[in-house]
């Protein structure tokens, strides 16, 4: 598989750089016949586009897309839907400012990959991490879209659950307010805290992480396959390629090392509609496969690496030197990662529905059974 490409039936190839004219997707193996225009995707770009506060990078982008192919206006339902072909869509860069890389041009700034890119490549696009960027991550956001056309019965939410040290308590976690403030946060209650946080880290030059959690419900029981093709993996692997992320734990995750067995067991009882769960400390997925209960994950984000602190470090002729990185950052990059995450979820389960329905000939979508 392309180290551009993910998925197996539902496929999304990612191209462009964070300096280039554009960057984009293309989307092979959606089924025919859905519904899709650009209305249907900008809502999500929107939510990921840079430049909505001061905590964010001031980067100005509208994230205005385009769909180049894969659609056709069907006169029978009188709307746009896709054709089964391969969705190519594109996003202009229209706020690039490379000269404020000009000063690093030779230099390998720490905690970001110019160093491993340059010792595969041999070259490397120094404006503003090239290919490394995570402006590259518009184009999953749109992909992602798209999935949660092919999955509409299922529901998608992340928030951001931790910034810095400052966590939600996970008693306090409540999906519905994320929208009311600037952090995706759960709980309006630790906001002051990641205020008064993250300005003193601004003011300072420096930067945090932050983690991120995810829930999938409506996921019914069956998807993913054992061994080497299980839905947690796969999910693991694609919130892991997103940039800045250093760890992924799915339901209890590492907390799990620390429950007796009693605890981790996830007891059942009969409903009317199938099996309740009593918990969900497996993060909705057993032996590779969905239980019905709610996928669950979190994301641990480092710290924004581009940062005004002086960093030792060396450059491309083996000099030593010492380096300050300008230009436009996040001082938290785990806070317009939400989106993101979301969008690579719903990837791996639009995924996991077209495999699951090739290999059963289910022909239906049907909502996992209640979870209690």
């Amino acid at each position: 598989m392309s180290h551009n490409t993910f998925g197996h039936l539902f496929r999304v190839t990612t191209w462009g750089e964070s300096h280039g004219p554009a960057l984009g997707c293309v989307i092979d193996g959606c089924p025919p016949g859905i519904p899709l225009s650009e209305a249907d995707v900008q809502p999500w770009l929107d939510r990921r586009r840079p430049g909505q506060g001061k905590f964010v990078t001031q980067r100005q982008e509208p994230d205005t897309v385009r769909i180049l192919s894969g659609v056709f206006q069907d006169e029978r339902t009188a709307g746009q839907v896709t054709t089964g072909t391969p969705i190519s869509m594109i996003i202009d860069n229209v706020d690039q400012r490379s000269r404020d890389y000009s000063e690093i041009a030779q230099a390998f700034r720490p905690g970001h990959a110019d160093y491993a890119y340059f010792a595969k490549y041999g070259v490397r696009d120094y404006r503003g991490g090239g290919r490394q960027s995570a402006r590259e991550t518009a184009a999953r956001v749109a992909a992602g879209a798209v999935a949660r056309k092919i999955i509409e019965g299922v529901a998608i939410r992340g928030a951001v659950v931790q910034i810095g040290p400052h966590a939600v308590d996970p008693a306090r976690i409540d999906f519905g307010v994320i929208g009311d403030n600037p952090f995706w946060a759960p709980d309006p209650d630790i906001v002051p805290v990641w205020e008064e946080h993250l300005e003193k880290v601004r003011k300072s030059g420096s930067s945090t992480g932050a983690v991120v959690a995810v829930e999938a419900t409506g996921v019914p029981a069956g998807w993913g396959a054992p061994i080497y093709g299980k839905l947690d993996a796969e999910l693991a692997a694609a919130l892991m390629s997103i940039n800045a992320a250093k760890g992924v734990e799915i339901g209890a995750g590492f907390a799990s090392a620390a429950l007796s067995g009693e605890e981790n067991a996830d007891e059942m009882r009969m409903g009317n509609d199938g099996p309740i769960f009593l918990s969900n400390q497996a993060g909705g997925v057993l032996g590779g496969i969905s239980t019905g209960q709610a996928v669950t994950a979190r994301v641990a984000f480092k710290p924004t690496s581009s940062i005004l602190s002086p960093r030792r470090s060396i450059n491309e002729a083996g000099e030593e030197i010492e380096l300050r990185t300008k230009g436009r950052h996040d001082p938290c990059v785990g806070i317009r990662a939400v989106p993101v995450v979301e969008a690579m979820a719903a990837c791996v389960l639009a995924d996991a529905f077209l495999r699951h329905r090739a290999q059963t000939g289910g022909d239906a979508f049907r909502p996992g059974p209640p979870t209690g």
